[in-house]
């Protein structure tokens, strides 16, 4: 078909080994299907890539030491091969497809605990948002509220606020942009159920995005891990929790550790401390021994934990 007519195309995005897609994508299985979710088999969640949305639908076609995806994106606009390229990209970011997780395995092989729930474990990747405010978004609205909670919040706010693409009779919503956001007014947000105060940092993080003030996006280009935590924390809402849950979900940072997190704590206190209640300071001193891959070790431990994995090194303690 000619590339000016297309609105169907399929991208083969090549993995670095081992990469287990199934349980990578474990944690999205709880998404909304209009929006981002893992079925078991295939996700699906809406892009924006050059001003069009797009349906991606990923799949697994590879083993974990010889991965592949198949990426298939359709639209209802006219795609180009640069469409795809970018589209591409922003799948390969979300499943951390090029991430190498070997030099992580190699460098917590003296810990007993992380070196079994790797093995356990294997080939699992953090995914990410496709945006860093997408991710900012939901560490705003995840302050100081269950998860449960939580979830349903950002599903109303997308839905009332996202972009709609229909695909087969079907319809789907892209997450907002800033722009959309900083255009929503406080009330709006308060009747999807966010409390004014986390209504107001939202749109006051949008409006300064949208005017060129705020750029999250060249964070990415920080060296520092504590240099994007200190210029997050300078944006009105932000703490050092938020600041931390953005630098992982949305820029990839896997030498940030969140150890204010409970959810995180409770797991470090689970595999290392025998249920023992710890705090902030401590779990942060247990996760020193993973260095610069602590972020990932934070997040093996929050799947082995949801997945009720055991070890011997845990029993032994």
């Amino acid at each position: 078909m000619p590339e000016h007519k297309r609105t169907h195309l399929i991208q083969t995005i090549d993995c670095t080994p081992p990469f287990d897609f199934a349980l990578s994508a474990y944690i999205l299985a709880d998404g909304d299907p209009q929006i981002a979710k893992y079925d078991g088999t295939v996700y699906r969640q809406v892009l924006r890539v050059g001003g069009k949305l797009l349906l991606a639908t990923v799949a697994s076609v590879g083993m974990i030491d010889s991965p592949q995806l198949r990426a298939t994106f359709t639209s209802d606009r006219p795609l180009t091969d640069h469409d795809a390229s970018a589209a591409h990209a922003v799948i390969s970011s979300v499943f951390n497809a090029h991430l190498d997780v070997k030099p992580f395995y190699h460098a917590i092989q003296n810990d007993p605990v992380m070196a079994e729930l790797s093995g356990k474990l294997r080939g699992l990747k953090n995914p990410a948002t496709p945006t860093a405010f997408q991710a900012l978004f939901d560490s705003i609205i995840e302050q100081q509220i269950s998860l449960n909670v939580a979830h349903v919040l950002q599903r109303r706010v997308i839905k009332a606020f996202g972009d709609v693409l229909a695909v087969d009779g079907s319809t789907y919503y892209a997450f907002p942009t800033p722009e959309r956001m900083a255009l929503a007014s406080v009330d709006s947000l308060r009747r999807c159920g966010l409390s004014r105060r986390k209504a107001d940092y939202i749109t006051g993080i949008a409006a300064r995005i949208a005017a060129q003030a705020v750029d999250l996006e060249r964070l990415r280009r920080y060296g520092e891990a504590q240099m994007i935590l200190d210029r997050l924390c300078s944006l009105r809402g932000v703490g050092v929790w938020t600041a931390e849950l953005t630098a992982i979900r949305g820029l990839n940072r896997l030498d940030v550790f969140p150890a204010d997190d409970l959810g995180l704590r409770r797991w470090v206190a689970h595999y290392y401390c025998s249920e023992r209640t710890i705090t902030s300071a401590q779990a942060r001193g247990i996760a020193e021994q993973w260095g610069k891959w602590k972020g990932l070790a934070g997040y093996y431990l929050v799947v082995a934990g949801l997945l009720k994995i055991v070890t011997k090194a845990q029993n032994a303690t």
